[in-house]
């Protein structure tokens, strides 16, 4: 059943009717602890948030992630910036660290992450924009019959063709230690297509080009033609918003029902961000007979 969540009262200029929303007046480096709840009560009801004027190092990006939420390590597969900042992971364009396909964050685990913290560290002069998509809001405006479908699928995440070949060439086979897991391969999950939030019980669309591979249980040109079909619905533009980076931003967002891409549109222009990731649960699919 979802539940209501109580509004909270920061100052918020929503992107759009349920998805998205800039904050306003929060320095998160010193907030305290009523307002960092306010918060993260706002990346449930809005999905994405977006801060300007943020003064974050890599200490107090840590400490305002384990202020929201539990820090995962950096990456399953690769390391943090430096030995004192293991939970950081560096998209640096100067070392292939591009994000350019929609995907929602390291769904390639039993127990996805809740969501990420991303600031701004170097910016191109232009372009290095970042979207994200609303899988609740794609799930909902699917036709009834396909939504139906939808919540009996099961689908596959693997993470081999984006970081196997780092991790048995830059790594050695020898992978972080996530979750409890040290990761020496990347063996495939499965998770249900549509995921029910586990705070607001609202469902979402949860597969990805990144890292869906295929649906369980259905013939190969059927499994191509059903994600080729949510893939399109997920990024249609009343789906999606898009953030252009400032020096000093900061953005958050609930991995559980979003989807995100960096535009790659710079050139040779560097590009550096820094995230960190909040550690999240096992997706639980729609219960059969649930409305």
């Amino acid at each position: 059943m979802t539940r209501t969540l109580a509004a909270p009262t920061l100052d918020v200029d929503r992107l759009g009717p349920g998805f998205g929303a800039a904050v306003r007046g929060v320095d998160l480096a010193t907030a305290p602890d009523a307002v960092i709840t306010e918060v993260r009560a706002a990346l449930t009801a809005h999905k994405v948030l977006f801060f300007a004027d943020q003064d974050l190092d890599p200490d107090a990006q840590v400490a305002l992630g384990n202020r929201l939420g539990t820090l995962t390590a950096s990456h399953p597969v690769v390391p943090g910036i430096d030995e004192a900042h293991a939970e950081i992971y560096a998209l640096d364009s100067a070392d292939n660290g591009f994000a350019d396909v929609w995907h929602t964050d390291v769904t390639f685990v039993r127990r996805p992450p809740l969501g990420s913290i991303l600031r701004a560290v170097t910016l191109p002069p232009s372009g290095g924009d970042t979207n994200w998509a609303d899988l609740e809001l794609a799930y909902a405006s699917l036709s009834a019959p396909v939504r139906d479908l939808a919540d009996r699928l099961t689908a596959v995440h693997d993470g081999t063709r984006e970081f196997g070949y780092y991790l048995a060439q830059r790594r050695g086979g020898e992978g972080s230690l996530w979750d409890g897991e040290r990761y020496r391969g990347l063996e495939p999950v499965e998770h249900p297509v549509v995921r029910v939030h586990p705070e607001t019980g609202r469902r979402s669309l949860f597969v990805n080009p990144g890292f869906t591979s295929h649906i369980v249980g259905v013939s190969d040109a059927e499994s191509r033609f059903l994600l080729d079909l949510f893939y399109t619905h997920i990024t249609k533009p009343e789906h999606v918003v898009r953030h252009r980076w400032r020096v000093g931003d900061v953005a958050m967002w609930d991995n559980r029902d979003t989807a995100h891409y960096a535009n790659r549109d710079y050139g040779d222009a560097r590009r550096v961000m820094h995230r960190v990731t909040l550690r999240g649960d096992a997706p639980i699919g729609v219960l059969p007979g649930k409305p």
